[in-house]
């Protein structure tokens, strides 16, 4: 069911899961301005799919049998652009790999027991740009940041990307490496919403970053929490 005025959010699948792939799918053949254009069973023959038919957003698993989804993300993130966004589709208890999978250059992670408004949504914010974190969970994972040794390239890398930002992105990127949401940057350093929105998309831009747990990872690296 799409909406005539929008052109619809193209979407793979890519799962292990027979059943999670027909719950999916029955999810987005009905949801609006959503267009359901392919499905796989594994990495590297969502690969091909993927190569085939140009999708917006894919949902990938992480844990399948022959390519995993962390391997397909790298494999995809390593193409040129135009890159599809990727929500990763896991459990909440395997933080470890959607902490890999973030800072691999996923958008976002969906639980499998997600409500199918929430699963619709979250297409949406994706292919419009933005993540797929609820601030709970952005905040548990930037936690896990802590206990990280960043190697000493890294920490070159992320020094010379920081080097790049004005001061109040400075301050704004801070912030989100502290876990804080767009709200409380807001009350913090007295700007609006939108300001703070502007901000947080050209940090991205200037870190190399494509969701907020990435952003809070070049931060750490750089020393500046």
């Amino acid at each position: 069911m799409n909406d005539p005025g929008r052109a619809p959010v193209r979407v793979v699948i890519v799962d292990d899961d027979a059943l999670v792939r027909a719950a999916l799918g029955m999810i987005l053949r009905d949801a609006p301005a959503i267009e359901l254009v392919g499905e796989a069973d594994d990495g590297e023959p969502g690969l091909d799919l993927i190569a085939r038919v140009a999708p917006d957003v894919v949902l990938m698993d992480i844990r399948m049998p022959r390519l995993d989804g962390l391997d397909a993300l790298a494999r995809l993130m390593g193409q040129p652009a135009p890159r599809p966004k990727v929500i990763v589709l896991t459990t909440f208890d395997a933080d470890d790999h959607v902490l890999r999978a973030l800072r691999g250059g996923a958008s976002g992670f969906l639980l499998k027991h997600t409500p199918p408004a929430q699963i619709i949504e979250a297409v949406h914010q994706v292919a419009r740009g933005d993540h797929t974190l609820s601030p709970s969970v952005t905040a548990r994972l930037i936690a896990r940041l802590g206990n990280d040794e960043p190697a000493p390239e890294r920490v070159r890398r992320a020094q010379s990307l920081t080097g790049t930002l004005t001061a109040r992105e400075r301050e704004v990127a801070v912030a989100v490496g502290e876990g804080k949401v767009n709200a409380e940057i807001a009350e913090q350093l007295y700007l609006s919403m939108a300001t703070v929105k502007a901000h947080v998309s050209r940090i991205m831009v200037k870190l190399e970053a494509t969701n907020r747990v990435q952003v809070a990872n070049r931060v750490h690296d750089a020393g500046l929490l």
